[in-house]
């Protein structure tokens, strides 16, 4: 009878206790999106064969078939449907990064222009926060997509800049650069100036832990930046040379062409985030409390110091968190590509191969792959930026 007694009161213990409880129905939970996993894809696979639709992904390796306006690597209509998805991932990495580097820097410049003591550029900011932050990003890619470029003047009355640079309706055209097999030592240069500079930057925070003084870094690693491959470059002989766009016939032949859908997109992509940066810059210096700001200037630092080296890097910890919400919003927009028809993942892949190849769970599957794995790498390299920056407690 004890031991009966005893028995009940260890499986009632075993369950009153919080963590043992978690852990059943943490058991439980995974149990049931299991059998519902499997129930959805099995009537899927089900439903699959008995139309008698085509699986798998053999069609990867069949021919395309159509063209392609805009390819980072070389493409024809003969390639298989694998390279059309390698083009697609290329080109949303394209603008997605472009786009991100022009909304951090649009963004930071707006937020502080927000907090500027100056009336006429803290207004502007205003506008332009309140104008673009409330107009659909949609409509915003339409917007300069339809209306902007579309105005711009023919190849033949292109507007141009150095007679190396020409943008017209048709689009941007860049020169070119040709490279050499002597090209390499070039970026082996460049990689090993980025090494130094990260060197030098650290040695000049150390010496001004220690001594107080400050030093030219960003002047510093821009010449060595510049200056080491530059050198490197001709002592090889200028393993390399420009190719410049010219006008024949009707159009312009030669150089780089950014078309109008990634220049609108590009546009687009940069403005409507940068609005959401600017606010989060804004709180971010807003956070910093004034005391460090009155502190700063007691010392006599000007206050291009003052916002460089006391408030930014405190800011920094508010700022960031928000805005790698907006880069991967921002990577994620540029699907809506598909409107203006730039060749990105969802316009090449999911758009145009789906509608000839109809296999839509392979491709719509890879193409949400992608998304999660590009959204989850700018996540991880952010959250490390985060953490470095957050204040170390002992």
């Amino acid at each position: 009878m004890k031991e009966h007694k005893k028995k009940a009161h260890d499986s009632v213990a075993f369950y009153n206790n919080p963590d043992n409880r978690a852990i059943i129905y943490q058991v439980i939970a995974i149990l049931v999106i299991a059998v519902f996993t499997y129930f959805i894809l099995d009537n899927m696979f089900t439903n699959i064969e008995n139309r008698g639709i085509n699986t798998g992904f053999g069609f990867l390796n069949s021919e395309a078939g159509f063209g392609i306006i805009q390819s980072l690597i070389s493409y024809t209509e003969s390639d298989s449907y694998y390279r059309v998805f390698i083009i697609g991932i290329l080109n949303t990495l394209l603008v997605s990064v472009i786009s991100i580097f022009f909304a951090t820097i649009i963004g930071l410049l707006i937020g502080i222009g927000r907090l500027s003591k100056n009336y006429m550029i803290s207004k502007l900011s205003l506008i332009y926060v309140e104008t673009f932050r409330n107009i659909p990003i949609l409509l915003q890619i339409l917007f300069w997509y339809n209306v902007v470029l579309a105005a711009l003047p023919g190849p033949r009355q292109s507007l141009s800049y150095l007679d190396a640079f020409f943008l017209n309706n048709r689009g941007l055209y860049i020169p070119r650069p040709i490279l050499e097999s002597g090209f390499i030592s070039v970026i082996i240069a460049f990689f090993i100036a980025i090494a130094g500079i990260f060197y030098l930057t650290k040695w000049a925070k150390k010496r001004h832990d220690d001594t107080g003084e400050e030093f030219p870094v960003f002047w510093v690693s821009l010449a060595i930046l510049i200056a080491g491959p530059t050198l490197v470059y001709f002592l090889n002989g200028t393993p390399a040379s420009l190719e410049y766009a010219e006008l024949k016939g009707f159009n312009f032949v030669g150089g780089w062409t950014l078309t109008p859908e990634f220049l609108a997109l590009a546009f687009a992509l940069s403005i409507y985030p940068a609005t959401y940066i600017a606010e989060a810059v804004r709180a971010g210096i807003e956070a910093v409390p004034k005391g460090q700001k009155e502190a700063a200037s007691a010392l006599g630092l000007k206050e291009s110091v003052i916002l460089k080296k006391v408030v930014l890097p405190q800011a920094l910890r508010v700022i960031i968190p928000p805005v790698i919400n907006q880069y991967l919003n921002l990577m994620k927009n540029s699907s809506l590509a598909t409107a203006i028809g730039y060749p990105e993942l969802v316009t090449l892949f999911a758009g145009t191969a789906l509608n000839q190849v109809g296999q839509a769970i392979e491709i719509i599957l890879m193409t949400m792959a992608v998304y999660l794995a590009i959204s989850i790498s700018i996540s991880i390299v952010m959250n490390i930026i985060n953490a470095k920056m957050q204040i170390k407690e002992r």
